[in-house]
């Protein structure tokens, strides 16, 4: 039996806030290389420049020290705890984790964006402070405490499945006809993490657990698989890039960077599969506590970092949203790259659900929401430090707005909206009704977004916190048209015509 191990409890505490504050600017450096390499081999110009702006939004993170993207995750901790540890406290182990998050996500020099919600089937109240984390514990043999932390985003924590195959049923084919139902939310490119067996709950854990791991494909390419869940690895991440999904949903030849896979004995009646994207903001860290002090987490290199050069104003249209009419908007095209300089409202779920709640009730909106001829960008940015005008706002997934779009195009006079991924039909069928548009905003660039932004306030519904609505000035802010006034989705004509050019998959085999 070896030894006891203390570890304080000031130790764990700090190197969870440490941990938190770390994976918020830090990508993990083979997460930016496998960017980097499917960047360069990027034959999609769309797909292309999207990557760009994510491999310079997370060097700007890294060198500034403020988020990869706006939505700064829920925390989750996976521990692996020595039998002979021994931690010095009174509190619970969940309570000690909760003030290293309570901590990070509260740190001045770089406040994080708190999106934990209690009573999430009622009032859904900000908790203000982003506790509390999921934690998972596992007792382990030995004298140490391991410990894997992430910051999951919602985008991509939504697109989550379970499936329940019969014994018989093809995974690969379950992963096939499921990845393209899940659109382009999760902002790839990114991670596949997938959980094979135990029960549905295990397979779950297998998924989320698989994706702390590091990004290995194409060594196990170099090298050839060696075992079924190798060659299982390989076939899926072949198949799913053959999609033509692409970076952003735009179209192109990377959609995922790995596939990882864990699995778990099983009843024989069973085939529990679960699969969990990780988005282009994969955020983890590991570290372990052996009680000589909290984690020392070595910082990368900037020249970890690849330097890309984007100009975004060569080809582009310059657009003046102060002054954009309904008849300036028939003019543009699917794909085509605008830079939006004026004035724009935000808003998000909350925000458009206390919209729809004041018009159905026959009463005025507050004097700050006027849509009229307008732009809204579904954005919760993070507060701003220093001498910011904003944190990091990038857009968030668009069809959790599709149910209020009809609404809001005819009875605000909106004229267009802006957030991140594709528009479902009835956003689409509302969109070409009133000769709207909708334009795309990178996922995983919100660093890098918020730049363009020079002025901002809150001119609505303040208690809502990160989902208040504000009025935000920008110059310069690129945005591709996603679905023009004709109601044409850059989202649906980029990926066939990838995954044509591509050919290895026959359309009829992914659209069933």
């Amino acid at each position: 039996m070896g030894s006891t191990t203390i570890i304080s409890e000031s130790d764990l505490i700090q190197s969870v806030q440490d941990a938190l504050q770390y994976i918020s600017y830090y990508h993990p450096v083979d997460f930016i290389q496998a960017v980097h390499q499917a960047y360069e081999r990027e034959a999609s110009k769309a797909a292309k420049d999207a990557m760009a702006q994510i491999l310079i939004n997370s060097r700007m993170c890294a060198e500034g020290h403020r988020p990869i993207c706006q939505d700064t995750g829920i925390v989750n901790v996976f521990l692996s705890i020595g039998m002979n540890v021994r931690f010095e406290t009174e509190q619970s182990l969940e309570d000690l984790i909760n003030e290293g998050v309570r901590r990070a996500y509260g740190l001045p020099d770089n406040v994080l964006r708190a999106s934990v919600l209690a009573d999430p089937a009622g009032a859904r109240t900000n908790t203000r402070d982003n506790t509390p984390a999921v934690i998972h514990t596992e007792l382990v043999p030995g004298n140490l405490v391991s410990v894997h932390v992430a910051a999951k985003g919602g985008g991509s924590e939504a697109k989550s499945k379970l499936a329940m195959l019969n014994p018989a049923d093809s995974i690969v084919d379950w992963v096939l006809r499921t990845v393209p139902t899940m659109g382009a939310g999760w902002c790839p490119p990114g991670m596949l993490g997938i959980g094979i067996g135990g029960t549905a709950e295990k397979a779950m854990l297998l998924a989320k657990r698989s994706l702390m791991d590091g990004i290995d494909i194409h060594d196990l390419q170099a090298r050839g698989p060696q075992t079924k869940l190798e060659s299982l690895r390989l076939e899926i991440f072949e198949k799913v890039n053959a999609l033509g999904i692409g970076a952003q949903g735009l179209g192109g030849l990377t959609t995922v960077l790995d596939v990882k896979i864990l699995d778990y004995p099983t009843h024989a009646a069973n085939l529990p599969v679960a699969m969990i994207p990780n988005c282009a903001a994969t955020r983890h860290v590991h570290f372990t506590l052996d009680g000589h002090g909290p984690a020392d987490l070595k910082a990368p290199a900037v020249s970890d970092w690849p330097d890309i050069t984007w100009n975004p104003s060569t080809g582009a249209r310059q657009v003046n949203l102060d002054s954009v009419t309904q008849a300036d908007i028939q003019s543009w095209q699917p794909g085509e790259t605008l830079l939006l300089s004026g004035k724009m409202l935000t808003g998000r779920d909350a925000a458009h659900k206390r919209i729809r709640d004041l018009l159905a009730a026959g009463e005025s909106l507050p004097p700050g929401i006027d849509l009229k001829g307008k732009f809204i960008y579904y954005v919760g940015p993070v507060d701003p430090v220093g001498e910011e005008v904003v944190g990091p706002a990038g857009p968030t997934t668009a069809t959790r707005m599709d149910g209020f779009t009809e609404m809001m195009l005819a009875e605000t006079g909106l004229l267009g909206m802006v957030g991140k991924a594709e528009r479902g039909p009835i956003a689409i069928e509302a969109i070409k009704k009133h000769g709207a548009v909708y334009l795309m905003a990178v996922g995983g660039a919100a660093y890098l977004v918020s730049k363009a932004i020079r002025k901002s306030r809150v001119v609505a519904f303040e208690d809502l916190g990160m989902e208040a609505i504000h009025e935000f000035e920008v110059q310069d802010m690129p945005v591709t048209v996603a679905v023009d006034s004709q109601g044409v989705s850059v989202h649906q004509t980029g990926p066939r015509h990838w995954q044509g050019k591509i050919g290895l998959i026959p359309l009829q085999d992914v659209e069933g």
